[in-house]
């Protein structure tokens, strides 16, 4: 098992709200993990720490972790680790990360939620790692602030909470609430976080222990530019994978997208079949159902709705989609996701 080393023992709830820490004073994090939690999220958000206090040459950062009971919780890998304590341990403190991954939706947190109620009624600064974001908006504390999630979530977020603004920025620091999208996002996040409370000069030498080269900015993409994603430069074809996958509820048809890069049907079809060996309605589909999988997966949205979502015009014609995709139903998919 791993453990931290972080101060251990039960944190007393005090009575007034958390204090800004003294210059001098240990900064720390208490992270509360779900069950199914993303290891290289959490890891991402921790080392920058310990590497901060190595840099320092003293301790500047600490942090405790706490799981659902007390006991030991499993990260999406198998990977156990150990707790300095339950969510029901937890005190006012600097701040707060929930850590989270896949299948988040699935679980109860009505414990953790209240906990998340009563920290920020302490003022404590309350952030989130990959779908941790999803919890924060659970309990109502992302109302009014930007968030953002893992770009995979994006789309069943927004469908569930239409009203918070998540954007698909590496991370996002809003007055006392702070997301990042997961991943070595929480890496940046936290470097950026030790610029501004240690100085650059810091978050430089920790960049450099971690081989990360450089800070990423806020505002850089989550995922690879679509020229490494496909394996291909050529620009007209990157530029109407860009069309589709940004019109997946209206779907185009092909002359329109042949339209918007200057090309004809045919010449668009050759570009499918050299570069992508399918053709571009085939490739297209496959975008609309794998979002679909993702909704299925992810919300409880109707399965009409998932499929208007998705460009198609009926259950049936959507239904049929997806069993020819992926050998099973959208229902049976959802069934499978439970």
């Amino acid at each position: 098992m791993l453990h931290s080393p972080g101060a251990r023992g039960n944190i007393a709830l005090e009575t007034t709200p958390a204090q800004p820490a003294a210059p001098d004073s240990v900064h720390t994090f208490g992270f509360l993990v779900v069950p199914d939690f993303s290891m290289i999220a959490f890891t991402s958000a921790i080392e920058p720490l310990r590497l901060a206090n190595r840099c320092c040459g003293r301790q500047v950062y600490g942090w405790r972790i706490f799981s659902p009971d007390g006991r030991p919780v499993t990260a999406s890998n198998g990977v156990a680790i150990a707790a300095d304590g339950a969510y029901a341990d937890v005190g006012p403190m600097p701040a707060v990360v929930v850590c989270a991954g896949i299948d988040v939706q699935r679980f109860d947190h009505r414990e953790l939620i209240a906990k998340l109620r009563t920290l920020a009624f302490y003022g404590v600064s309350i952030g989130a790692v990959c779908t941790g974001t999803y919890v924060l908006a659970k309990a109502g504390l992302l109302a009014g602030r930007k968030c953002t999630i893992h770009w995979e979530n994006h789309d069943s977020f927004r469908e569930e909470f239409p009203d918070i603004e998540v954007t698909q920025e590496l991370f996002e620091v809003d007055r006392n609430r702070f997301t990042c999208a997961g991943g070595t996002a929480a890496i940046d996040m936290m470097l950026s976080m030790i610029a501004k409370q240690k100085g650059p000069d810091v978050a430089a030498q920790v960049t450099d222990q971690m081989i990360h080269h450089r800070i990423r900015d806020a505002h850089e993409r989550q995922r690879m530019e679509l020229r490494a994603r496909l394996g291909v430069a050529h620009p007209k074809l990157i530029s109407v994978v860009s069309h589709m996958e940004n019109s997946l509820e209206t779907p185009l048809s092909c002359a329109e997208l042949a339209e918007a890069v200057g090309l004809s049907t045919r010449q668009l079809e050759r570009l499918f079949r050299r570069y992508i060996g399918e053709a571009p309605t085939r490739y297209y589909l496959g975008l609309r159902l794998n979002r679909a999988r993702y909704l299925l997966r992810q919300t409880s949205m109707p399965v009409l709705t998932i499929g208007l979502a998705c460009g198609f015009v009926s259950a049936s014609h959507f239904s049929k989609c997806y069993s020819e995709h992926f050998d099973r139903t959208p229902s049976q998919e959802r069934r499978k996701a439970v």
